[in-house]
């Protein structure tokens, strides 16, 4: 959902040519799948485009590609630190942690809330294309 979520706030903005986003998880449980059915269900529901996707597992490599990782909660955060060895250039960070309230933001798989997290999802993708907007417009960014 995060991911169609920033893509749609980022094509709002007319900022959708500046920055990639992308999806990956810190575990190959779901790898190949697309995105889960009732998550499509409520994306559609507040007129979010569905991108197209297919799961895959975040690698060591990835950290030199991109500029910012973002997990749900902190168990996210810490896969991706093992994944990655370390973080020695602060890429990796919670979502929510953009927001005004800092939090984990619960999976909707286990919980079955699709409602709440797309509300929490919704709110710190906002916070965080607000906090990136003065370097966006500036032009000081890569592409990543």
């Amino acid at each position: 959902m995060a991911e169609c979520i920033a893509a749609a706030k980022l094509k709002e903005l007319g900022l959708d040519g500046q920055v990639r986003v992308y999806s990956a998880g810190t575990s190959s449980e779901e790898e190949g799948n697309g995105i889960y059915p009732p998550a499509r269900r409520r994306l559609i529901e507040e007129g979010i485009a569905v991108l197209p996707h297919s799961a895959r597992q975040l690698n060591k490599y990835d950290y030199d590609e991109y500029d910012l990782f973002l997990g749900m909660e902190t168990r996210h955060v810490s896969a991706m630190l093992r994944i990655f060895g370390g973080d020695p250039q602060n890429k990796v960070q919670r979502l929510a942690d953009y927001s005004e309230d800092p939090h984990d933001i619960a999976d909707p798989w286990w919980t079955g809330d699709f409602y709440s997290a797309y509300r929490d999802i919704y709110e710190s993708c906002q916070a965080l294309i607000q906090n990136l907007l003065p370097m966006l417009e500036s032009g000081d960014r890569s592409d990543n």
